[in-house]
This record gives C-alpha cells, structure tokens and sequence, in this order.
C-alpha cells in the first residue's frame, strides 16, 4: 500500500473511532458521504433494485452509527466492515422478501395424499433409512446432526470439537453417498 493510501485508512478508522467514542456527528457524515453512495453502488451491482439499496444503505449506515465500537482495525479496514455489513443487511432484505405472509400461508388440514403417493413415499422413506445405516458410522452421525438435530457446521464443529473442515467433508462425502444410493 502507498503512503497516501495508508493516510487514508488511518483517516478513516479515525473517523469510525470518533462516531465510536464521542458520537461525533462530523465524522459521520464525513463516512456517510464517502460510503453511503459506493455501498448503494455496490448492492445494485449485486441484484438489488434502487429502492431496496437506498433502503439497505440507510439501515448499513444508521448500523454504523449505533455499532461503531464493534468495529476492529486489526480486523479488517473500515470499508471491509462496511460492505461486510451491507452484504449481510441485504441478504436478511432477500430473505425477509422471501417469507411469505401469514395470509398467504394455507390453514386447515392437508388434503390427504392418495394411496399412490403414501406408498411412494413410504418407500422412498424406508429406502432413505437404509441408505443412512449404510453410510460409515462417523459420516451418519455428522447427517443425523445437521438434518435431523439442526445443527449448523459450526455448532456441530463446535459439539464434536471437530475441524469445520472435516464436517463440511464428511457431510458433503455422505450426501453423496445419499444420492447415489437413492438413485
């Protein structure tokens, strides 16, 4: 990095620290000015209509404003934690537009399947259940975690003391497995 640049990053983790300690109006909108225009930018060359990116900016820049002390320089640059936050704000948008609506949502009892699709689905049941006993024990134990216990990679890295490595492989190894044998 050059000297300039260097100069600049320092500038804006000093800005960040001020909003951070003394909720330095100034240095916000120095910030916002700056950041504000790029991070719309950047959210509409990901897909997001302009409603939607003015939206997730504001949300992008007020989150900086009330969450400026978690920010950390020897983590990332200010603008690496920026955008950070921009691509995550608008995946929660995406996913929020993808919910559907309690009224959209249909009540009442399911219509019962036909005899047909019961016994298709008995078997494809009771198929997947040998499929499973068939995998090696270490990889069946990583699946009947994720699926059936709902656990994330993660918490099942963090419940085995297992590398997060090697229960993504694992997992990934045994639906392969999976799908080869349902096939």
């Amino acid at each position: 990095m050059n000297e300039e640049a260097v100069s600049k990053r320092a500038e804006w983790v000093a800005e960040i620290a001020a909003i951070r300690d003394h909720a330095d109006q100034a240095a916000f909108a120095a910030v916002f000015r700056h950041f504000a225009p790029r991070v719309k930018a950047f959210l509409m060359k990901s897909g997001a209509s302009p409603d939607m990116a003015e939206e997730c900016t504001q949300d992008v820049m007020a989150t900086l404003w009330r969450k400026a002390g978690l920010f950390d320089p020897a983590k990332a640059s200010v603008s690496t934690w920026i955008f950070t936050i921009a691509r995550n704000r608008q995946i929660d948008m995406i996913r929020k537009q993808r919910r559907p609506e309690p009224e959209e949502l249909d009540w009442g009892p399911e219509p019962e399947p036909d005899q047909d699709d019961a016994i298709a689905l008995q078997q494809e049941t009771e198929q997947l259940g040998a499929a499973l006993q068939a995998l090696p024990e270490k990889q069946r134990i990583l699946i009947e975690r994720a699926y059936f216990g709902d656990l994330s990679h993660s918490e099942i890295a963090e419940e085995t003391g297992l590398p997060l490595g090697t229960i993504k492989s694992r997992i990934r190894l045994a639906l392969e497995r999976l799908r080869h044998q349902m096939r």
